[in-house]
C-alpha cells in the first residue's frame, strides 16, 4: 500500500527550514517614520489601503518615543523640481516627480509633524537608508533595535526594514503602524518580512514591552 504524505502547509515549510526565529529587542531603541506625507493619504496621489488607519496608530506609537527620549527619524521622498536627480525610480513610477520639497504632497502629515531634535530625511530610493546619514544617525545614538512604521508596507517600508537588517539592527515592524494602498501586498509583505528580516509587533505590544527603555 502507498502511503499518502499531506502536502506540508506554507507555514511548515517555513518553520522546517527554520525561518522566523525572534530577534528581540536589545538596549537601545529608535524609531523611524517612513514616508507618512500628504500625498500617501489621498488616493487620487498615492494613498489608499490602510494608510490612514496606519498613521492614526502611529501617533501613539509616536507620542510613547517621544515620551522615552527615544531618537525618532522621520522620512520624505524629495526630487528637485526640474527633475534633475531623478533615477530608475521615477522611470517606473513617475508620479513620484511631484514629490518636491515645496509640493504640499511632500509634506508629513500634520498628525505625525517632527519636533525639535527629531531627524528629518529627504530620499529618492525606497530605502530610508540608501544614501542618506540614517545609519551613521543610529550608530551615533548607539541604537541595535529599530522600529519601523510608515508606508507603504511592500515599498519603501520593505526596503528600509531589509536595509536595517543589512546593517545588523535588530528591526521590528509595527503591524499596525505601517500600511499599503492595497492589502494583498501589505499582508503578504508582513509575512515575508516576519519569516526573513524583522519581529513583528502591534503598536500596544511594542508600548507595553517598551515602558522603562528611556534614553538619556
Amino acid at each position: 500500500m502507498v502511503k499518502v504524505v499531506e502536502p506540508l502547509s506554507e507555514l511548515d515549510i517555513y518553520a522546517r527550514q527554520g525561518f522566523a526565529q525572534p530577534i528581540g529587542i536589545g538596549e537601545r531603541v529608535a524609531l523611524v517614520v517612513v514616508d507618512f506625507v500628504v500625498g500617501f493619504t489621498d488616493p487620487a496621489h498615492f494613498g489608499g489601503g490602510n494608510i490612514p488607519q496606519s498613521i492614526a496608530r502611529t501617533q501613539a506609537l509616536l507620542a510613547h518615543a517621544r515620551a522615552n527620549g527615544w531618537p525618532v527619524a522621520h522620512t520624505r521622498v524629495v526630487y528637485a523640481a526640474d527633475g534633475s536627480d531623478a533615477g530608475a525610480f521615477t522611470r517606473k513610477a513617475p508620479g513620484l516627480l511631484k514629490l518636491t520639497e515645496d509640493s504640499p504632497l511632500s509634506q508629513i502629515v500634520p498628525e505625525l509633524t517632527p519636533a525639535p531634535g527629531e531627524l528629518l530625511i529627504r530620499k529618492r530610493q525606497p530605502s530610508a537608508f540608501f544614501a542618506t546619514e540614517l545609519a551613521a544617525w543610529l550608530l551615533w545614538k548607539r541604537v541595535d533595535t529599530l522600529f519601523v512604521t510608515g508606508c507603504t508596507t511592500s515599498g519603501c517600508v520593505r526596503a528600509t526594514v531589509i536595509d536595517a537588517m543589512s546593517n545588523n539592527l535588530r528591526t521590528i515592524v509595527v503591524t499596525d503602524c505601517v500600511g499599503d494602498r492595497a492589502i494583498g501586498p501589505h499582508e503578504a509583505n508582513l509575512f515575508d518580512m516576519g519569516q526573513k528580516y524583522a519581529d513583528l509587533m502591534s503598536c500596544d505590544d511594542v508600548i507595553a514591552a517598551t515602558q522603562n527603555r528611556r534614553h538619556n
